[in-house]
């Protein structure tokens, strides 16, 4: 399978208080990759990276095989973007960005536009500094994809969004992908989100991936043991990841879920969220 995009020992640095890297990462074409971490771990930084929005200081990132700094220009018209500070001037109509975009993308498809926004349920008349962040969102997201994109790239696109709307976003994206060629990359903190429709999740701590993996081998493979204060003493050390406590009980992440469960035959062993999985990983006790 063809790869979207390939980044291969990517390094940035700001003032020695923060370091991205080294960052190795293959998304192959037709599937939605899952960017997961706590705030401040890099997801973020990763995206501007991808995007040359900020600067990398060292490594490669190529998109369809092609180096993004050498083909920026040809590329843009490939990737569609969503950021989470991502803004249009509050004065313009969605009838306004689609006189400036039709300029800016040589793909870019009027009717197309505006069937996201008669799907969406959004005034192609009334100024942005009217619509509520739920719209605002929406409208980003058709603009993103009117001029046809290969790739989405898409930092937390569903938060503060209802469950109503992020439903309906979500459809989309997996719409999106249907031709198994398309791809996207998105960074949420609604795990849950990433649970309904990724292939493929990357988990960013501190600016390291600690995890890069198939979602659902993820979710079948981990699992949390449950046990007393009494019987924690009996779990042997190579079998805790890491374990939180508290007056009553411990959580044990563990890994190999089928093969503990027969050696564990007596302790209760759960099935893990991609939430529960981040929190222990990051939270949890070594």
């Amino acid at each position: 399978m063809k790869n979207a995009i390939e980044i291969k020992d990517l390094v940035k640095s700001y003032d020695n208080k923060f370091e991205l890297g080294k960052i190795s990462l293959t998304i192959p074409s037709g599937t939605i990759v899952g960017l997961i971490g706590e705030n401040g771990a890099g997801k973020t930084t990763l995206i501007k990276l991808l995007l040359n929005i900020i600067k990398k200081d060292k490594g490669t990132i190529k998109i369809w095989n092609k180096d993004y700094l050498q083909e920026e220009s040809n590329l843009k018209e490939e990737i569609g973007v969503v950021l989470d500070n991502m803004f249009f001037p509050e004065v313009l109509t969605p009838k306004d960005i689609n006189s400036i975009m039709k300029d800016i993308y040589k793909k870019w498809d009027s009717n197309l536009y505006k069937n996201y926004l008669e799907k969406f349920k959004l005034p192609i008349n009334k100024k942005i500094n009217t619509f509520s962040k739920g719209m605002r969102k929406k409208l980003e997201l058709a603009t993103a994809l009117s001029h046809n994109p290969k790739l989405l790239i898409l930092d937390e696109p569903t938060s503060g969004l209802d469950p109503v709307i992020r439903k309906e976003l979500l459809d989309i994206f997996l719409d999106f992908i249907q031709n198994e060629e398309n791809t996207i990359l998105i960074s949420s903190h609604i795990t849950t989100d990433l649970e309904t429709i990724a292939d493929k999740i990357v988990f960013i701590d501190q600016g390291r991936i600690v995890l890069d993996d198939n979602k659902d081998d993820l979710l079948e493979d981990y699992g949390i043991l449950k046990c007393d204060i009494a019987d924690f003493k009996t779990i042997e050390k190579q079998d805790i990841i890491s374990y939180t406590k508290n007056k009553y009980y411990y959580e044990i992440l563990i890994k190999n879920k089928e093969e503990k469960k027969k050696k564990y035959k007596e302790k209760t062993i759960d099935k893990i969220t991609l939430e529960n999985l981040m929190v222990l990983m990051i939270k949890g006790e070594k």
